[in-house]
């Protein structure tokens, strides 16, 4: 199982640090029930803006998203970003779409 976590715009304005993310990810991952027992049931890798993990163990796409929330949630960034899914294997994290149009 492979899936992506794309931080592009976030990183293009220097709101978040993808190694910071790549770090609270690998700290908070459980497996087999427990934190930091990463092994090499799965890994957590970086390339620019995009964080990718590689699992053989069961592991859940809405897991990431979870753990997503959580550090924009920690990094006071819940309010303004959220996850979305473009795709089976893929979360963005993007801006909020806030419209002031007044008719």
């Amino acid at each position: 199982l492979k899936f992506t976590l794309d931080c592009q715009q976030p990183v293009d304005d220097h709101i978040i640090e993808v190694k910071e993310l790549d770090k609270f990810l690998k700290e908070r991952i459980k497996v087999d029930g427990k934190t930091g027992n990463l092994g090499e049931k799965v890994t957590v890798t970086t390339e620019k803006s995009k964080i990718h993990v590689n699992a053989e163990s069961p592991f859940s796409k809405r897991y990431l998203k979870y753990l997503s929330k959580k550090y924009l949630k920690k990094t006071q960034l819940r309010d303004f970003l959220r996850v979305v899914a473009p795709n089976k294997t893929t979360y963005e994290l993007r801006y909020f779409n806030i419209n002031e149009d007044n008719d």
